[in-house]
């Protein structure tokens, strides 16, 4: 006798079929969202004046900009807002963890632009937001640069772990030869050494643990699962700017992000 296509049993098995079909249709619109925000984070290289891996953007060009400028857009997508780490006790953030604004900053120490940034944008940063709990900024190692630049990498873990990530990271920017450099073993010490780091030989052993290739490996990850493929590369409450643009950039993405998060932020001149 032919099945009755209305019976219970086959009923419960179309409405099966449509649960799952309407599961696939969600997790299908999630996928697309988030090739939509890779595909703007990496037209914002295009944009910025990037030119492949390994390069940052032209710092002062004027082209490059935070993605999604309108208001309503500031607070960023909430799958990149859950990027951050938030953890009290990160050597490789500073800032509170409750600050209401959080950029992540994705970079290379052997990278030019980068330490532009340091240089030049990042003080001011830490002076009118970070040191007032409005900003925390988040450490990312994305070496680009070679085996010089994961060498760097695996350094600035070790200096973290002696509470000296920072340190290190002012002390390897602060000069322009290190641009590029092969960061020997000899060079990597006398960096330590300048970020004061007090036991060396604790440093080269945790330079060489597994814990920080691990940590390292997660970063660039991060990093290239975002679509990043240059440094410096940043997300600003989950908005992505690329390369070491003007300070205004940074402050007027920060300010944005804060109003966003119903905690204005704290307006002055800007330099």
């Amino acid at each position: 006798m032919p099945s009755n296509s209305n019976t219970p049993s086959n009923s419960k098995r179309n409405s099966n079929k449509n649960t799952s079909k309407n599961s696939k249709g969600v997790v299908i619109g999630a996928l697309v969202a988030v090739a939509a925000l890779l595909a703007g984070w990496l037209s914002q290289y295009a944009v910025g004046g990037g030119d492949g891996a390994g390069s940052g953007s032209r710092s002062g060009s004027g082209n490059a900009t935070v993605e999604g400028r309108s208001d309503n857009t500031a607070a960023g997508d909430p799958a990149l807002l859950k990027l951050a780490r938030r953890s009290a006790d990160d050597p490789f953030a500073r800032g509170d963890k409750d600050a209401p604004v959080v950029m992540i900053e994705y970079a290379d120490f052997g990278c030019s632009f980068c330490g532009k940034f340091a240089r030049d944008t990042a003080p001011k940063l830490v002076n009118k937001y970070v040191d007032k709990g409005l900003l925390r900024i988040e450490w990312r190692n994305f070496p680009v640069f070679g085996k010089g630049s994961e060498r760097a990498a695996l350094a600035s873990y070790a200096a973290g772990q002696q509470g000296r990530f920072w340190e290190f990271y002012e002390a390897v920017y602060a000069d322009k030869g290190n641009e590029k450099s092969s960061f020997t073993t000899g060079h990597l010490h006398q960096l330590a050494e300048q970020a004061g780091v007090k036991d060396l030989d604790r440093f080269d052993r945790d330079r060489a643990s597994g814990a920080a290739r691990k940590l390292l490996a997660k970063d660039r990850a991060e990093a290239y699962g975002l679509g990043a493929s240059a440094t410096p590369a940043f997300l600003v409450n989950g908005q992505p700017i690329a390369g070491a643009q003007p300070d205004e950039v940074f402050t007027d993405a920060i300010e944005r992000a804060a109003a966003a998060a119903d905690k204005p932020a704290r307006h002055g001149d800007r330099d």
